[in-house]
């Protein structure tokens, strides 16, 4: 059997050579989608060395594409997007225009034809989903308002761009040819009429149809008890309805996945079935950047310098500026503009199907290609470090106003001292917070599910929704003033990366965590919990005691009055002391 499969070899490479560089870039103190793209470049059949299947690497990327965007879906609800659709529709669309009005005056200035700069400036207008969704997620504005309008923007981008690729090719022509008859028109017409029809016929279907049958069928593989059918069925309805979106409907496969994960968004499952796609999201989203390296052609900022600057410049400066003016029309604060100024200030996989297309139709020449990849690599290397600047400036968002203060996401405890902080709301937190509640003491949740985030928050209790390993969290949660930290998550990697976390932000706090295993125990206070609960050990303890308790009344002579064992999965039966 032979082991040069080019599939293997491409994907090994891929991810042995982005760990490498990635690891690297991040001790340099740079992002490292840095390495990822330079892994790229460094196995693209323009640099020396080995060159890896481009194709097979695009389609990689596209997987990563389709679980990324399956995953916004799932945070991603209807209402949200409905909230938001105030600014982002008109936003985008004059931000588009703008943009591909900027491009087409470069494409001009450097002799192209009409069609070319048509291309040339629409491939600029669009921003990358892959990248503004990892910046979202790294600095934790994903669930915020901002990042919310953001996410908004880009659907509207997407579905704009799923318009423009299929109007294209008869655009092209009549622009090439100069004709204006009514013939040309009326073909225009038609195509729009038929893209129009089919999108929204597949969002009313999965609004309609898709909003029951998702849920329920994996709310039966659940009942089932098998975590790899489940997994199976995650990723089967994603990738299915992706593919079958774009081969029924004429929508993009990012556009379909999208929707696939809103319609779930409602279910409890939602929550589940974001945790069992992480791990695949990060590994193609990875592939994702590799593959826009391998493209990059590095000679041309040696032939065109002027051109790449000029491209670049519109990217990172004049859509972006577009935007920003926009949403301060809007009369939005400046944080948000900024937020989705830079978040428009790079672009990705649209632009170079964009391009790709305008390239088979012979309208668009090799520099027009290469330009587009230039601006592509370097705006997304540049992205990372224009989102820490935001940060630098605005390092928390407002909380207290009457637009945002309902969400849980949102909330603020820095003002809280002496309390608790539980993380995780399942079996464990759940009897912690309720005893804690009973006892008067004060507390906040810190909790991944929004849908319960918010019932507790209605019930009256502090809560915090979000990934309590995620940058901001804690400190929502209050952890500098907080006396306590109950970390109740089964997973040991995820708890001890909370401990370790809440112990820099305020070391004098008292940390105490559940494990399943001896191999945890020792993990969990190795990364700063004062004391660790293992499960199999409590239970053990309390059957103990209870023998005891029976032995000892055996022997006095009094018979015990049968008692109903506590809940052994909850701390509150005393294996935690909360005084």
């Amino acid at each position: 059997m032979p082991h040069h499969v080019p599939l293997i070899t491409t994907m090994v490479a891929a991810l042995v050579l982005a760990f490498i560089l990635g690891a690297t870039a991040h001790r340099l103190r740079l992002s490292p989608l840095v390495g990822y793209l330079l892994a790229g470049v460094a196995m693209g059949p323009f640099t020396p060395g080995y060159v890896g299947d481009l194709h097979l690497a695009s389609q990689l990327a596209e997987i990563g594409v389709i679980l990324l965007m399956f995953g916004v879906g799932l945070h991603f609800s209807l209402g949200d997007l409905m909230k938001v659709r105030a600014i982002a529709v008109p936003g985008a669309i004059v931000q588009i225009t703008i943009a591909t009005l900027m491009g087409w005056g470069l494409a001009a200035l450097l002799g192209w034809s009409l069609a070319a700069g048509l291309v040339f400036g629409l491939a600029l207008s669009v921003a990358s989903t892959v990248v503004l969704l990892r910046a979202l997620e790294q600095l934790d504005l994903f669930r915020t308002e901002r990042g919310r309008i953001a996410i908004g923007w880009l659907i509207v981008e997407d579905l704009a761009m799923v318009l423009a690729l299929v109007l294209l090719p008869p655009v092209a022509r009549m622009l090439e040819s100069g004709a204006n008859g009514g013939g040309m028109e009326e073909g225009l017409l038609l195509s729009l009429a038929i893209t129009l029809g089919k999108v929204a016929l597949f969002v009313a279907l999965m609004l309609v149809g898709g909003r029951r049958a998702v849920p329920w069928v994996l709310g039966r593989i659940a009942r089932t008890g098998s975590r790899e059918l489940f997994t199976l069925a995650v990723l089967a309805i994603a990738l299915g309805i992706a593919y079958g979106s774009a081969e029924l409907f004429s929508v993009s496969f990012a556009l379909g996945a999208f929707f696939a994960g809103m319609v779930l968004s409602e279910s409890d499952l939602s929550h589940r079935a974001a945790e069992q796609t992480l791990p695949l999201q990060d590994a193609f989203a990875v592939l994702f950047f590799v593959s826009v390296g391998m493209l990059f052609d590095p000679m041309v900022l040696v032939r065109s310098p002027w051109s790449v600057a000029a491209t670049v410049a519109i990217i990172l400066l004049g859509k972006s500026v577009a935007a920003f003016g926009l949403v301060l029309l809007f009369r939005y604060p400046m944080r948000t503009a900024l937020t989705v100024a830079i978040s428009l200030a790079q672009i990705g996989e649209f632009s170079f199907i964009l391009v790709g297309l305008g390239t088979s139709l012979g309208i668009m020449p090799e520099e027009g290609q290469g330009l587009v990849l230039a601006g592509a690599l370097l705006s997304i290397t540049a992205n990372p470090f224009l989102f820490a600047l935001i940060q630098k400036f605005y390092p928390a968002d407002p909380v207290g106003t009457p637009a945002t203060d309902t969400l849980p996401e949102l909330r603020d405890y820095h003002d809280v001292t002496g309390h608790a902080i539980v993380v995780g709301y399942g079996r464990v937190g759940r009897h912690v917070t309720q005893k804690l509640v009973a006892e008067g003491r004060p507390c906040v949740v810190v909790d991944l599910q929004r849908e319960r985030a918010k019932a507790l928050q209605n019930e009256g209790l502090r809560v915090v929704y979000g990934n309590a390993i995620a940058p901001g969290i804690l400190q929502r949660a209050g952890v500098e003033g907080a006396a306590l930290l109950l970390v109740t998550v089964p997973d040991a990697l995820e708890g001890g990366g909370v401990v370790e976390h809440a112990r820099g932000l305020n070391p004098r706090i008292a940390i105490a965590a559940r494990a399943h295993s001896d191999e945890a125990v020792t993990y969990l206070g190795d990364h700063g919990a004062d004391t660790v609960f293992m499960g199999e050990r409590e239970i053990a303890r309390r059957m103990i005691e209870y023998a005891q308790e029976r032995q000892a009344a055996a022997d006095s002579g009094k018979p015990e009055e049968t008692k109903r064992a506590p809940d052994t999965d909850s701390p509150t039966d005393g294996t935690v002391s909360l005084a």
